[in-house]
């Protein structure tokens, strides 16, 4: 690719750089970065999750155009349109996802990238186990972290993944997006939902309902946590279980970035029934 002639900061990423390159004799494409690259496979871990997602689950993604080391290449998408009309088509695609592609067992065939900290995926047929382990717990000696949460915090974390089987319902596993926050939800031409910015694994598909529920999606977006739970036959406690399953997302931010946006103080405000009394 030799006709690039301009190159436009995008916004929207936390973790990478990201812009809009304007080429002479094509279209425009989207191209993305790390100032330090965290690890040579970064980029090639996303591509394979933005493939196994459209392949496994059939939603849209970009087709990868370039990937290396330095480097991720993709179409241009769309910004997400406004209404209820998009979230409930959303709500359909997800929905297909988390039903069609259930596994028996909890991971990923190799660890991939959760922004710039690297996401465990090792196997396990205990989905308990999986999350405490490798979701929640694997979080606790990153530097940020061990400054944020007290001894008492950390207590606390543990003694919540031990309670996990009383707290949450037994799920299978199913392909995940693994980073669904609103702003990795986007638009094909055509007006389809498109994702972007995978972190893949086999996990509980409450992983995603949570990361949208919690990242402040539009009001509209309301149709979609409607639609999503009646196609999926959802229990009506699930608002409930999603502070708990977000303390994986709120974790990971506060490990990688000194602005947290509050993530500690949900950690804090979820762990606090389980701190020792007295």
């Amino acid at each position: 690719m030799h006709d690039v002639v301009d190159v436009r900061p995008a916004a929207g990423g936390l973790a990478a750089l990201a812009g809009i390159a304007t080429r002479r004799d094509g279209p425009p494409v989207f191209v993305k970065a790390f100032d330090e690259p965290p690890a040579d496979d970064v980029f090639a871990a996303e591509a394979e999750g933005l493939a196994a997602l459209r392949e496994l689950g059939g939603v849209a993604t970009p087709e990868v155009i370039l990937v290396d080391r330095e480097l991720l290449v993709l179409p241009v998408l769309q910004p997400r349109p406004g209404g209820e009309a998009f979230w409930e088509r959303f709500a359909h695609v997800l929905a297909r996802l988390h039903l069609g592609t259930t596994h028996p067992r909890f991971g990923w065939h190799r660890d991939n990238w959760l922004g710039r900290r690297r996401q465990v995926n090792t196997w396990d047929d205990d989905g308990f186990a999986f999350f405490a382990q490798h979701r929640l717990l694997r979080w606790l000696d990153q530097p940020r972290v061990e400054a944020a949460l007290d001894a008492g915090d950390r207590v606390a974390l543990e003694r919540l993944c031990h309670r996990l089987p009383e707290l949450l319902p037994e799920r299978p596993a199913c392909l995940t997006h693994g980073d669904l926050w609103a702003q990795n939800v986007m638009s094909t031409e055509d007006g389809r939902p498109a994702l972007i910015d995978p972190a893949v694994s086999y996990t509980w598909a409450e992983v995603d309902l949570a990361h949208v529920w919690t990242t402040s999606p539009p009001p509209e977006a309301r149709r979609f946590f409607e639609v999503y739970a009646e196609l999926t036959d959802l229990d009506g406690d699930w608002p409930a279980r999603m502070p708990i399953i977000q303390l994986r997302q709120h974790l990971a931010v506060v490990a990688q970035f000194d602005h947290d946006w509050g993530a500690a103080d949900q950690i804090r405000a979820t762990l606090a029934p389980f701190r020792a009394r007295g």
